[in-house]
């Protein structure tokens, strides 16, 4: 019930995934504490919902995640009903974060990377090969459509921004992407190939959805032949890397990649051009 009222209030104009996720984390609780009235769960009960997570082998920031959302609902019930209860889920100790990150690439492991893949040149390749030379999110790349794409230009590029079957993920997201290197390569070799679809990925793409944990899977399990601690996301660490070591300033930066900018003197102006961006990118082609 409680969930019902979350999903009736908060609900307004939110993506499939929110109720996805909501649905999932509530059913957790229910899983392991069984379907009870919020007053009767106690913080023993919540401590020991913790610990199951975790012996699921659920990363703490997934845990806290869960918790995030389980918390928000009972919150919202309490208030909403004028309960006297505590929410026995609001101040449940969490391990600390792990501070080990994601690694990125090395250059060796990108170029062969790279060079299988555009041999190979299936839909699952050309996607990673795409993903290495632009930084984009994996759910980014999956949601175009081949009217984000120019390529009959003197500066080939992409344009990043929601659609109905893929949201971005801050408004900072929606950027314009040269193409470049292998993912120029990539694109070149989709557009060459028959495609009776307006999506680049339509296994894992239509007018509803992206599948991302479906690609995240198939390519992190590929991928491990090729390198001892990448996972997808690395390419979007070795972009960074990459863009540094090519002395590309922190402003310019941050709009490649669609990362939150990091002083308001950033948001003034136009900002860059696509000529500056594409020039700025060319200074990391492998």
């Amino acid at each position: 019930d409680a969930l019902a009222a979350y999903f009736s209030l908060k609900g307004t104009d939110r993506t499939a995934l929110f109720f996805t996720s909501a649905k999932r984390n509530v059913g957790y609780v229910l899983e392991h504490l069984g379907d009870r009235p919020n007053d009767t769960y106690s913080s023993a009960d919540a401590a020991s919902f913790r610990d199951w997570l975790i012996a699921r082998d659920l990363n703490i920031s997934s845990i806290s995640r869960i918790f995030g959302t389980v918390r928000t609902v009972i919150n919202l019930t309490i208030q909403e009903h004028g309960l006297e209860c505590r929410n026995a889920f609001a101040n449940i100790y969490l391990p600390k974060k792990s501070e080990s990150k994601r690694k990125p690439f090395s250059t060796h492991e990108i170029i062969n990377i790279q060079k299988t893949c555009l041999e190979i040149a299936d839909e699952r390749r050309l996607l990673l090969a795409l993903l290495s030379d632009t930084g984009m999110r994996l759910s980014e790349a999956l949601g175009l459509i081949w009217s984000d794409i120019h390529i009959d230009c003197e500066y080939p590029y992409l344009s990043l921004k929601p659609h109905p079957w893929r949201p971005l993920k801050t408004s900072g997201s929606k950027r314009v992407v040269p193409l470049i290197g292998a993912s120029l390569q990539a694109i070149n070799i989709m557009h060459q190939q028959s495609h009776c679809t307006q999506f680049l990925f339509p296994s894992y793409t239509n007018e509803e959805k992206c599948n991302g944990n479906s690609a995240s899977a198939a390519l992190n399990k590929w991928i491990k032949a090729y390198t001892k601690h990448g996972v997808i996301h690395s390419f979007r660490h070795s972009f960074r890397d990459r863009l540094r070591a090519a002395e590309i300033n922190t402003e310019l930066t941050d709009q490649l990649g669609g990362w939150s900018v990091s002083s308001i003197g950033q948001s003034y102006g136009v900002g860059h051009t696509l000529e500056q961006k594409y020039k700025a990118m060319s200074r990391i082609v492998l």
